[in-house]
């Protein structure tokens, strides 16, 4: 992960999506807790996915991995609710929203079921 994210921060910063290119220079000019708030969204990110790893003995690797989705759906949840990134969307975007959630949540439920339905 270390190797991959040094070659593709690399591409990024020289190739943006979106604004002007940056330097190595710029990246290190970040302050301490700027860093640190990364440094600890990859700790999460590895406690979940070292937790996904051990479920999968138990649950089989393809419920694990759709299970393991949830967070996604959580990042919606707080996006819409709590950062209200969708408050000035055109008119519409409520009900697609509302379509996604509960495409979501049944999805999640039909992987939840099929391990525990009779087989």
């Amino acid at each position: 992960i270390l190797l991959s994210n040094i070659i593709f921060n690399t591409i990024l910063m020289k190739k943006p999506v979106d604004g002007d290119p940056v330097t190595y220079d710029m990246y290190f000019k970040g302050t301490l807790p700027t860093h640190l708030t990364g440094i600890l969204g990859g700790l999460i990110w590895c406690v979940g996915m070292t937790f996904s790893i051990i479920a999968a003995e138990r649950a089989g690797p393809a419920i694990s991995y759709g299970l393991g989705q949830g967070a996604v759906l959580v990042a919606a949840l707080w996006g819409v609710f709590i950062w209200k990134e969708f408050d000035s969307a055109p008119k519409g975007t409520g009900v697609l929203l509302t379509i996604m959630f509960v495409c979501f949540f049944v999805g999640l439920g039909l992987i939840v079921y099929s391990k525990v339905a009779p087989q």
